[in-house]
């Protein structure tokens, strides 16, 4: 009996031992669990980092170790790497609190002796903009909460004075300065209201021209420049949760959908010791032009905006005498289809004499040194190539840094010039490294915080040594992580060009199944944008998208990625702007052209093509099942933009035109126009709470599909934004979704 009970246990033993290690998740194969639930692969990241005395030194942010849930200020000696705490985590407790302040970001004083921390932070539409700030000296001394009685998470977008004797902020939509010695504040505005907006911005504005931060310190610390927007007249949009609470919250957002009112704009000047507004006066009906940048001129008497034409072809750098506002015209930037506006770029050298501007007006996008009078225009980045964006001018050396990638454009590099537009570009990123490289480069130049990442290689960060492009020490390595990523079982992937016929030749990327076997013929699931605001075909990490991806194609399928032209690829204003007026129209031929051309390969079945995309993805989607319902078999559309003129002004506008010359191109575009065409398997996914693409967009969509007797599937998620993340379990479930639907209408392996 004692034998037999033992070698029961023992055989228990053995079967619960060998169910319990067949458990054990196998670290090759890709899960929606590991992905969305687990986060295997989240990346350590660097920073808030931000460079110190020139670049000599730099300041990050780090848990600390003796403060649960606490951060430090850490200081590194840039070239020795020597750690010290500036700011502990123990001084940043506030008096009577238990825990010390989360840092969400941080920034120092011009002379670097006092700390304004941004904390407790609120989503504002896209970003985190709205919260509490506090101000400390070195090691935490002094520490105090701004805005006095100031209800919490209230106050955006403080900032130093120059002189570091004041802070200003915006709080519901009026500007105040406070003096850090006294503690008093001064209200600089008064009329601040849900619609008349200083400081900010309204939710176009910020969505569409990426501005947030609505004001500015003169040099002197004298005086602020700020905006002012009226959204009285803006067609409100009625957002409606019905989750949180009994009856219903609905608020109103007010959003300029296409050819209806904007909210007018105007720049104004006070002083920071209070007083009256000094108006600038900006020609135009400020309805229907933008003021799309602004800052001081170099100097505290001035002020440079760029003024932008409601059609967006026209840009006028002008300048203004902030004493009697007074505005002059000192350049004009124009295109037959939109200007490629780059804000932030103007950068004034030569003591105020000239200043930086990137243009297109030779058929690429170059950066020109252009006199303060506008009469001396000069490209310094000469050659039939695209710069992306300027990272570094060092006048005193004469030289500057500029990222590009001349003979790749899925690809991004550094490049090093003269400001006297002499002699060739110098590639500083190595030739070793292919993919794509980022960089944040101290003020003297000599430095940057450099990241690397390619297509399936996760990003490290190092800090390198320009120009030689030497590593001086890793920064956020990320070594588990990419040996994580390196043992994933995978098959081939590789980038590759499609000719679709009259010299056009697109750029894609595809990921093959493990095992792949090109005697045999494999599903394809198609991921589209194709849009001008975002390429999808770049060599860099794709982080969980590109997991899925991978994990789908363990599970039998080829994923594959296609760029048409109207897509802000570095190949060329011609092969950006050939779009205009054509939205929806031109991308839905060439992905169909490309598609029909990977039909033709001999291991990809013909009769299993899906697509899917998110936002101006998920409108190409629709486009594709509708217009070209013999390609594909599914389609899975992700919070899409049905209808053309449910979008707003700024950006359908800029790429459209106005639909009062233009309302047939704005049909034609719209995949509602087309729903007749359906014969695929469809899913609609959209967010209740979409601020940016409104749910109506759906709705309509779901109407135009019932009045056609079209079947179809659709899921609503509500009181998700347009990224639909938030709330538990959101993009586990959202994946698992499309996972479920791209099995249940296209299985993978061998169909008979």
């Amino acid at each position: 009996m004692k034998i037999s009970r033992i070698l029961l246990l023992v055989v228990l033993a053995t079967c619960c031992t060998g169910q319990l290690f067949a458990q054990q998740p196998d670290p090759s194969i890709l899960t929606l669990k590991r992905i969305f639930t687990d986060r295997d692969f989240d990346a350590a990241r660097f920073g808030p980092a931000r460079w110190l005395e020139d670049g000599r030194a730099y300041t990050t942010v780090e848990p600390a170790a003796d403060v649960k849930g606490g951060q430090d200020i850490i200081r590194y000696e840039a070239d020795s790497g020597q750690r010290s705490i500036l700011v502990a985590a123990k001084t940043l407790v506030p008096a009577g609190a238990t825990a010390a302040l989360p840092i969400d970001d941080y920034v120092w004083s011009a002379d670097g002796k006092q700390l304004l921390i941004f904390t407790n932070s609120q989503q504002v539409w896209r970003q985190r903009t709205r919260g509490d700030y506090w101000v400390a000296g070195l090691d935490g001394k002094g520490l105090k909460k701004l805005g006095g009685k100031a209800e919490p998470a209230t106050l955006m977008f403080a900032k130093f004075s120059p002189d570091g004797r004041r802070v200003g902020y915006v709080r519901s939509n009026n500007l105040y300065v406070e003096d850090l010695a006294t503690g008093g504040i001064r209200q600089l505005t008064s009329n601040g209201s849900p619609v008349l907006i200083n400081g900010t911005f309204d939710w176009v504005y910020e969505e569409e021209l990426d501005l947030r931060d609505g004001w500015r310190w003169s040099p002197d610390s004298q005086s602020i420049a700020f905006w002012q927007l009226d959204s009285t007249g803006v067609g409100e949009f009625y957002l409606i949760n019905n989750t949180d609470s009994l009856y219903p919250k609905v608020t109103p957002i007010p959003y300029p959908k296409v050819g209806t009112t904007n909210s007018s704009a105007r720049v104004g000047v006070v002083s920071a010791g209070g007083g009256e507004v000094r108006w600038l006066a900006v020609p135009g009906d400020p309805r229907n032009n933008y003021i799309a940048d602004m800052d001081w001129a170099g100097n505290s008497t001035e002020i440079v905006l760029q003024h932008l034409n409601r059609r967006q072809d026209t840009v006028e750098l002008m300048l203004a005498d902030a004493r009697n506002g007074l505005v002059r015209t000192v350049f004009t930037d124009k295109d037959d289809a939109w200007v490629d506006l780059r804000v932030s770029d103007l950068q004034w050298l030569d003591g105020g004499k000239s200043f930086t501007w990137i243009s297109e007006r030779d058929g690429w996008r170059h950066l020109y040194v252009i006199s303060r009078d506008g009469k001396s225009v000069r490209l310094i980045t000469p050659g039939n190539f695209d710069i992306t964006n300027v990272d570094n001018i060092d006048e005193a050396d004469g030289s500057f840094y500029y990222t590009a990638s001349p003979d790749n454009p899925t690809q991004r590099y550094l490049y090093r010039g003269r400001l006297d537009g002499k002699g060739p570009a110098e590639r500083v990123s190595p030739q070793s490294l292919p993919g794509t490289h980022t960089y944040s480069i101290s003020p003297h130049g000599g430095l940057a915080f450099h990241t690397y990442s390619t297509f399936m290689t996760p990003a490290a960060t190092d800090l390198v040594r320009l120009p030689q492009h030497t590593s001086v020490r890793p920064l956020a390595a990320n070594s588990a992580l990419l040996e994580k990523v390196k043992n994933i079982k995978r098959g081939p992937s590789e980038f590759f060009r499609v000719d679709i016929g009259d010299g056009i030749q697109l750029d894609g990327w595809m990921i093959k199944p493990p095992d792949f076997d090109p005697s045999k013929r494999y599903p394809v699931l198609v991921h589209v944008y194709g849009e001008p605001a975002a390429q999808t075909v770049l060599d860099r990490w794709g982080g969980n998208n590109e997991l899925w991806h991978l994990m789908l194609a363990q599970q039998g399928y080829i994923v594959i990625s296609v760029d048409n032209r109207g897509t802000p690829s570095p190949r060329g204003r011609a092969w950006r702007k050939v779009v205009y007026r054509q939205i929806g129209s031109l991308a839905s031929r060439e992905q169909a052209a490309a598609a029909k051309v990977i039909q033709g390969w001999p291991f990809v079945d013909p009769s299993r093509i899906a697509i899917w995309g998110w936002s101006g993805g998920g409108s190409m989607t629709l486009n594709q099942m509708f217009r070209h319902p013999d390609i594909y078999r599914a389609g899975m559309s992700v919070a899409p933009v049905s209808d053309q003129t449910l979008y707003d002004t700024i950006y359908q506008e800029r790429y459209m035109g106005l639909p009062t010359d233009n309302a047939e191109d704005y049909k034609n575009g719209s995949p509602i126009t087309y729903v007749d065409g359906l014969r695929g398997k469809l899913l609609v996914v959209h967010g209740s709470g979409d601020d940016n693409v409104h749910f109506q967009s759906t709705e309509k969509l779901i109407n135009a599909l019932v009045a056609a007797n079209k079947p179809f599937t659709m899921m609503e998620y509500p009181n998700r934004r347009h990224d639909i993340s938030t709330g538990t379990n959101t993009s586990r479930h959202l994946y698992e979704l499309l996972t479920r639907f791209l099995h249940d209408n296209m299985p993978a392996g061998l169909e008979k």
